[in-house]
């Protein structure tokens, strides 16, 4: 598992054993109160898993925020750390409740507590996800609640553990943590009532998970770097935005979703020659929301609110 106790240098990968399922990067030391998560980027599909499923090995890819990771893998020198799961979101999403379990994928009863009803349940896009991009079914029969629930108790939690430790870590460091929760988006993608597609979707919960500064700030800079940017529409924020930010304690969290089309070829997965260019706006990007904060050390925008 990942292990946030151990300070490493930048570009070092910490792990406690080497097929740990997810990794967290830090920084040599931690000069910003800025924490980054990328949740769905992982693409370590394990041998037992795809061959549960009825999907080929590109199908089943088709869930993944692919390549994230490694956009944002300059934050690390930027001074902030930058959780990354390896394991693939199609097998377990840690952006849900970690009980939102579908009884229609199961042999054998669920737990009382399991949320059974949840929209997101309904769409097939549990915590055990029923489905991928494109309404394709994963798996070929059902799955023993032992499997779910093993998922759930030997990664989810520890997931969360440690995203949730380096937040509070970073609180305890800066007196606020910003938590930028770090996803993408299919190219076709479009904002009701309006036919261009967003390269950029910031969501902060309709301004209940961050500072209204935050959001504003994120969507001025992106948009400056000429980038079209919309906010909450259709992406507010998923379970890690909700759970997570709490502005009026000093913990914020933001949810960017970038659209797939600026970086990779969703037919073959491959990157495209956009891919470095993105990358480095986003460093310029993350570089100006870790200045603008740092500027403003009365926190002048959260008291504000």
């Amino acid at each position: 598992m990942g292990d946030a106790e151990r300070p490493i240098a930048s570009g070092e990968t910490e792990t406690s054993h080497a097929i740990a399922p997810f990794e967290l990067h830090r920084p040599a030391e931690q000069t910003e109160p800025f924490v980054f998560n990328s949740p769905h980027s992982g693409r370590i599909y394990p041998e037992a898993f795809l061959g549960m499923s009825r999907l080929d090995r590109r199908s089943i890819r088709r869930s993944e925020d692919h390549y994230v990771d490694e956009l944002f893998s300059s934050v690390v020198q930027l001074g902030a750390p930058l959780l990354a799961a390896l394991f693939p979101r199609a097998w377990l999403d840690v952006n849900r409740e970690p009980y939102e379990l579908d009884p229609r994928m199961f042999e054998g009863a669920l737990p009382p507590f399991a949320n059974i009803g949840s929209m997101r349940v309904a769409g097939g896009l549990g915590t055990i996800p029923r489905l991928v991009a494109e309404n394709m079914d994963i798996y070929r029969g059902k799955l023993s609640v032992e499997e779910g629930l093993s998922r759930i108790e030997q990664v989810y939690r520890p997931y969360h553990a440690c995203l949730r430790k380096t937040i509070a870590q970073t609180h305890v460091q800066f007196g606020k943590a910003i938590l930028i929760d770090c996803h993408s988006m299919p190219a076709n993608v479009r904002v009701a009532g309006g036919n261009r597609r967003p390269d950029f979707i910031i969501g902060d919960r309709y301004g209940a998970s961050a500072a209204h500064d935050l959001s504003r700030a994120a969507v001025s800079f992106l948009s400056g770097l000429g980038y079209h940017v919309v906010r909450n529409k259709p992406y507010a924020g998923g379970f890690i935005t909700e759970h997570y930010g709490r502005p009026g304690r000093g913990l914020h969290a933001l949810q960017i979703e970038i659209n797939r089309g600026l970086y990779v070829n969703e037919e073959t997965l491959e990157k495209t020659s956009g891919f470095d260019l993105l990358r480095a706006d986003l460093r310029d990007f993350v570089a100006r929301m870790m200045a603008h904060v740092r500027d403003d050390p009365a926190d002048q925008w959260l008291a504000a609110e």
